[in-house]
């Protein structure tokens, strides 16, 4: 067959599950994205299903307290957003996305079967209180079980999460105008069918819990994952499979141990005179585009100091400039990160301490009809569908024409405005539990840790609202900023980089919460019994906290200059170097 018959009908850099160069028309596209998508829509209705209704099984069928259970939650969570960048680690050195994805989700099967095992077994829970009084704590065997089965679900959850984005737009030719159109409307289903999956967690499975029973509901969550993993694999002659890139932590790595190992050696005043892209070999995998040299972070540009290498060239001990550019642009990016990680702490609260605050308020609708507790976390789903339109249609062109800015808000912009809502929240939510602890108070429940206060749950909407608003904001501002301003061959980790954010909110949350416990054990703010505690006094805490972190987030935006303005300062443009890749 002639060549002019032949082009274009396989991809140069994809090959089928045989390893042959993938045939357009039989691999990739929207079939196999489907069943992509698929499988992130059960792990997200597992993983959340779990989550937003942890913390009222732990205090009232395992019958740990308010603290314990609140850490065990951030916890769970925030190991599985931190181990996002172990499976992230794993699927670009040695696996691949797609065995990362088939052996994580079997590893999250796993841990969601052991979780309804153990809610079937009554040997692996405490009995029940008696007069809701006397009440045994799960002892260390129960414990041992539940803990299991909560951390192969977030070993599970961590690998498959880092790899299902990626793969799904391996299924598209970024370099095929069409195939590139079908790109852009993947990423748009996959956050539709995320939300889609939020959503019926914390109504669906949730009143199933309260109302069914746990097993039923965790029940439900193992087919989920089981039959999302059954999805995926069921596509696997029609995935198009790409060659393992490397991880860009083993870059970072190498640049910081050469220049950590020629940490005496004297700088040449010629730049021109240290190592660079210009003097790697054509052809070479490490050959990429120059990027300009800048002064700051000197101390690493010794790592492309000629000299230590002996023969052919060891990048644990010569890194050329323009790797050791790459590594100062991210860099230059870790005040912001460390600078958001206070929201998501703010955000643990909301799956945490404010159901346990709706399981002792009036959550009756009508006469019958009583919402389960964990099924507030519903207004987050709402606030963010919310808050997204009217930000696109409302807020964009007004910030247009005041901040003469194309995209309205910057990404810095945008974060900032989500940091001020968290502080909204935690105000409001200081004054919600106020209220709450009067009305006990009135009515003489003070001292009942199950009656129910005669004031309604929806008091409590304001600070979901406000966090979830500030959800929409700091979140696509920070996969925004962290999409755009990292190195073109670091996307992966950028995305690890941004979910570090999330799972280290959650473990300030744990460490605030023990430290608190601790400090206030006379009289603790987050008693056993909230009708006797001062959760509002933590609150107040944290909105100081948030406060505080944002004046210093203000001072890390006005010291970041964008990557594109940098580059232009340099005579360079954007598009010769790097395209945003945010969808």
């Amino acid at each position: 067959m002639s060549l002019p018959e032949t082009q274009g009908k396989t991809l140069p850099d994809a090959w089928d599950c045989k390893g042959r160069p993938a045939e357009r028309s039989k691999t990739g596209g929207w079939t196999s994205a489907a069943m992509i998508l698929g499988g992130e829509a059960m792990e997200r209705l597992t993983t959340l299903g779990i989550a937003v209704n942890l913390v009222t099984y732990l205090t009232g069928t395992m019958h740990l307290g308010n603290a314990t259970s609140a850490n065990t939650v951030t916890n769970f969570l925030g190991t599985s957003f931190m181990l996002c960048l172990l499976g992230g680690f794993i699927a670009d050195t040695f696996l691949g996305r797609y065995l990362t994805i088939a052996i994580f989700a079997t590893v999250q099967a796993t841990g969601v079967t052991i979780l309804t095992i153990s809610t079937v077994v009554p040997s692996l829970r405490p009995p029940k209180c008696v007069d809701n009084t006397d009440c045994i704590p799960a002892n260390g065997e129960q414990l041992t079980v539940l803990y299991l089965a909560l951390y192969l679900t977030a070993l599970g959850t961590g690998g498959l999460k880092s790899s299902v984005s990626g793969f799904g737009s391996d299924q598209f030719d970024d370099t095929d105008p069409k195939e590139r159109k079908q790109m852009l409307n993947f990423f748009n289903w996959f956050f539709f069918l995320i939300s889609l999956g939020a959503l019926c967690a914390v109504t669906v499975l949730v009143y199933i819990q309260d109302n069914l029973g746990r097993e039923w509901g965790y029940g439900i969550c193992a087919c989920a994952i089981v039959l999302g993993l059954i999805v995926f694999l069921s596509g696997t002659r029609r995935y198009r499979f790409r060659k393992l890139v490397g991880s860009p932590l083993t870059q970072i790595a190498t640049v910081f141990v050469s220049a950590w190992r020629k940490r005496h050696m004297e700088l040449p005043s010629d730049v021109s005179l240290l190592y660079n892209v210009d003097d790697v070999e054509e052809g070479s995998k490490e050959k990429k585009q120059k990027l300009p040299h800048t002064k700051q972070f000197r101390f690493l540009d010794k790592a492309a100091i000629k000299g230590l290498e002996v023969g052919k060239v060891n990048k644990w001990n010569l890194a050329n400039l323009t790797d050791v550019e790459e590594v100062k642009m991210v860099i230059r990016m870790l005040p912001i990160w460390a600078t958001t990680v206070i929201f998501w702490t703010v955000y643990a609260q909301m799956t945490t301490f404010s159901v346990s605050q709706a399981t002792t308020m009036d959550r009756r609708i009508g006469k019958s009809f009583q919402i389960p507790a964990a099924s507030l976390t519903v207004f987050f789903v709402g606030s963010i569908l919310l808050t997204v339109p009217v930000y696109d249609r409302i807020i964009v062109p007004v910030a247009r024409r005041v901040l003469k800015h194309p995209q309205g808000l910057t990404p810095l912009r945008r974060i900032g405005v989500g940091l001020v809502l968290s502080i909204v929240a935690m105000i409001a939510a200081a004054l919600t539990e106020k209220k709450r602890l009067r009305a006990a108070r009135l009515h003489g429940l003070a001292n009942d840790p199950t009656a129910e206060i005669p004031l309604s749950v929806f008091w409590l909407v304001p600070q979901f609202f406000f966090v979830g608003s500030g959800e929409a904001f700091t979140y696509i501002g920070q996969l925004d900023f962290f999409l755009r301003e990292c190195p073109k061959g670091m996307k992966t980790m950028s995305t690890g980089l941004f979910l570090s954010t999330l799972s280290l909110g959650f473990f300030v949350s744990s460490s605030l919460v023990t430290i608190v416990h601790k400090v206030t054990i006379n009289k603790p703010w987050l008693a056993d019994n909230l009708n006797q505690g001062r959760l509002h006094d933590f609150y107040w805490l944290l909105a100081i906290l948030s406060a505080l972190n944002f004046v210093i987030y203000l001072i890390c935006a006005r010291w970041y200059v964008y990557k594109d303005k940098r580059l232009a300062d340099e005579g360079i443009e954007l598009d010769e170097v790097d395209e945003p890749t945010f969808h």
